[in-house]
């Protein structure tokens, strides 16, 4: 483990014991944040969601012939499913993470309007089949994420080996509320930082 200064750049190492610590303090900001975006009524949500959306196509830039990493939105997380479907409507394909398996990267399948959805390993809808695809870019849920732009997740590590295994690294930009950024996540060698963080502001 290291310290974090306050650019959340990893420098000064600690003990290595220090990682309890360091997984009860993401254990308890990951419930905050959730119960704060889950405390959104739906019409706030929508329209911030609308307001990253935005943003997002600012940052994509062109997406013809190109395929996009999206998600299913779950437990609060910003609704982009309408910015997926403009997305496809643009000349971009879709496609959505799938869990295979606890402990393996995640897998993506593409995703059209239409197209039988069930529920996953972790009860998330998503494709109920078709081959897997390399994102070209990647967006990437977060449920916090700091100044260095990585990213706190709901704990299980599936990003972070998915971005680790990928031939071709995709442009990976992680989407939150702007009440989700923490200082620091007290970032840990397995833990990779987003190439852009785009928020509701």
């Amino acid at each position: 483990m290291h310290e974090v200064s306050e650019d959340g750049v990893c420098d000064t190492p600690v003990k290595q014991d220090g990682w309890a610590d360091v997984a009860r303090w993401r254990k308890a900001e990951r419930n905050r944040l959730i119960e704060a975006r889950l405390a959104l009524d739906a019409q706030e949500r929508q329209a911030r969601s609308e307001r990253i959306a935005v943003t997002l196509d600012r940052i994509v830039g062109r997406v013809s012939g190109r395929i996009v990493g999206s998600y299913w939105p779950f437990r609060g997380e910003p609704d982009l499913r309408n910015w997926s479907i403009r997305i496809i409507e643009r000349g971009g394909r879709i496609a959505l993470p799938v869990v295979i398996r606890k402990g393996w990267p995640l897998e993506f399948r593409i995703w059209s309007p239409g197209d039988p959805l069930e529920r996953g390993i972790m009860d998330i809808l998503v494709p109920s089949r078709g081959p897997s695809v390399q994102p070209d870019v990647a967006i990437a849920p977060v449920v916090g994420f700091d100044a260095a732009n990585f990213r706190l997740g709901y704990g299980g590590g599936f990003f972070d080996r998915t971005l680790a295994a990928m031939p071709r690294r995709a442009f990976v930009i992680g989407v939150g509320y702007a009440e989700s950024r923490l200082n620091t996540i007290y970032p840990q060698p397995h833990d990779i930082a987003m190439d852009a963080i785009v928020t509701d502001e």
